[in-house]
């Protein structure tokens, strides 16, 4: 069970460590200071990284974060009904990880 600063700290570290991260950065609810912190906001994570395909091959990486739950992969479905993806400049995981935040 993690509090959010242990979160975020695993969130940064994760990037520390892993020379293949160039950045981090968060967006979304927690980043806007007028919205009200609830035990439902999420974290919307970017990693800016200088490949994805091993990212992409060996999704063993996202185990550090917590138990998954549920994955969606965007780009994959996008590319999937015809529309031309190029994986080596984005791809996305949006994902449901039982972290159990504590607040």
């Amino acid at each position: 069970m993690r509090n959010e600063q242990e979160m975020v700290d695993l969130i940064i570290n994760t990037a520390k460590e892993d020379e293949r991260i160039r950045a981090v950065y968060m967006n979304g609810s927690r980043t806007n200071p007028n919205v009200p912190k609830d035990i439902f906001q999420d974290y919307d994570i970017v990693y800016v990284v200088t490949e994805t395909s091993t990212f992409i091959e060996d999704e063993n990486w996202i185990k550090i974060f917590g138990d998954l739950l549920i994955v969606q992969e965007p780009d994959k479905l996008d590319q999937g009904i015809g529309l031309d993806i190029n994986f080596e400049r984005r791809y996305a995981y949006l994902m449901l990880l039982d972290i159990r935040i504590i607040v």
